[in-house]
């Protein structure tokens, strides 16, 4: 197998060759799930200033000692201002998030005193029943974040907690990357229309939108074309009018094989250039990548577990590339329950991953055939099996890539 490309060497290879997208502007609550195109550093302190962590009295500790009666001399709600200072004696009535008055460097909770809000109503004076310590319920300036903090950093992906962030540091347009314009295409004279009665010798196309909702969760923005026929003509046509659209990137999946229909590398050869045809992989040694126009390629095998595997590996990190977007997978280490044989190629097998008092375990999911996705299906993780390994033993450590 020396004449494959290793995984490592292919990736490599594509993130190295992957056009950076450009950035744009827009509104914040369009913002999740977008990636970021340049750093984000705060312009204001949060909170811009000293303020109640809770519903009570602003006072000064050395003062709040427990069965000390205090005169309450004002009321300060969230959004207003304080109007005079806390002296010897004295506490502020004070609601959650509102500013803290000069001289006090405490709250005391309303629960923690003898007050009774009920009736809407200051009272004149408040004891307070339980002491206050310095600092005591009060968030300081700058606390969560500070005015020139960088807080999140370019080729991060927002989640609604980023976005509520942003939101918080007054933000109200946010510079992402351009989401890719990925095209994807099938072929087949096998392929059903949906939701149409299968006829002799013909399946239904999963590939398709398991590929679409793989693109659009790497940040990719998926444009699904026509199944081609099995000919020359129609698999041309088709790869001609996915260079019509113009995209970023163009994904296949199925006719990448050695069948007598299987006609992409042809087609690639006149519209485009092959990088390389095979990859020491399993499941997907046969795995097309070159351009089509000016547009990269990647064929994927039309297995569906291949399809799906490579598209993992391979073409999320083309996608990832273009946006700029930091590597989010994520690996554990797990005991296998039982022996796995494998080829010698570097596999990614479905398994099952259990949390155990000593660790993860890994267990298959059944057969690793390439056409049965539902081991994909009831699958939390490909258990990785190294080059040139044939045998793993029960008990052996192994690395788990996590599914999601």
């Amino acid at each position: 197998m020396t004449d494959l490309l290793s995984l490592s060497e292919a990736i490599a290879r594509i993130e190295a060759e992957m056009p950076r997208l450009p950035a744009e502007h827009i509104d914040l609550f369009a913002a999740a799930g977008r990636v970021l195109a340049e750093d984000v550093v705060s312009g204001i302190d949060l909170p811009p200033f000293d303020t109640s962590a809770m519903d009570g009295y602003a006072v000064r500790a050395r003062d709040a000692h427990v069965g000390a009666r205090l005169r309450v001399v004002q009321d300060i709600h969230a959004g207003g201002w304080p109007e005079y200072p806390v002296s010897a004696g004295e506490a502020a009535r004070i609601m959650t998030g509102a500013p803290m008055p000069v001289g006090a460097d405490s709250v005391v909770p309303v629960e923690n005193t003898d007050a009774d809000w009920s009736a809407g109503q200051s009272p004149v004076d408040v004891t307070v029943r339980i002491a206050a310590t310095a600092g005591g319920s009060v968030r300081k300036r700058g606390e969560n974040v500070a005015r020139s903090q960088t807080v999140l950093r370019a080729g991060h992906m927002l989640r609604a907690v980023d976005v509520g962030m942003l939101g918080s540091l007054g933000l109200s347009r946010v510079t992402v990357v351009r989401r890719p314009r990925v095209v994807i295409l099938t072929s087949g004279d096998e392929l059903a229309p949906y939701g149409q009665p299968l006829r002799d010798g013909e399946i239904y196309d999963g590939n398709t939108p398991m590929l679409a909702a793989a693109l659009a969760r790497f940040g990719a923005t998926p444009h699904v074309l026509p199944p081609a026929r099995d000919t020359f003509e129609s698999v041309r046509g088709t790869f001609e009018a996915a260079l019509a659209l113009t995209p970023d990137l163009i994904v296949s999946s199925a006719g990448v094989s050695v069948g007598a229909a299987d006609f992409v590398k042809d087609v690639l050869d006149q519209l485009g250039e092959v990088g390389f045809w095979r990859i020491n992989l399993r499941p997907g040694k046969p795995l097309a990548y070159g351009r089509l126009g000016m547009a990269p390629f990647f064929g994927l095998p039309g297995n569906p577990v291949s399809a799906f595997v490579t598209c993992e590996l391979i073409v999320k990190p083309a996608v990832y590339a273009m946006l700029g977007r930091a590597d989010d997978t994520e690996r554990v280490i797990a005991t296998t329950e039982h022996d796995i044989d494998s080829d010698g190629r570097r596999s990614y097998l479905r398994c099952a991953l259990t949390a155990t008092p000593d660790g993860w375990t890994a267990r298959l999911t059944g057969t690793q055939s390439s056409g049965a996705l539902y081991s994909l299906v009831v699958a939390n993780g490909l258990l990785i099996v190294e080059e040139g390994v044939r045998h793993v033993p029960a008990g052996t450590a192994v690395q788990v890539q996590l599914l999601h």
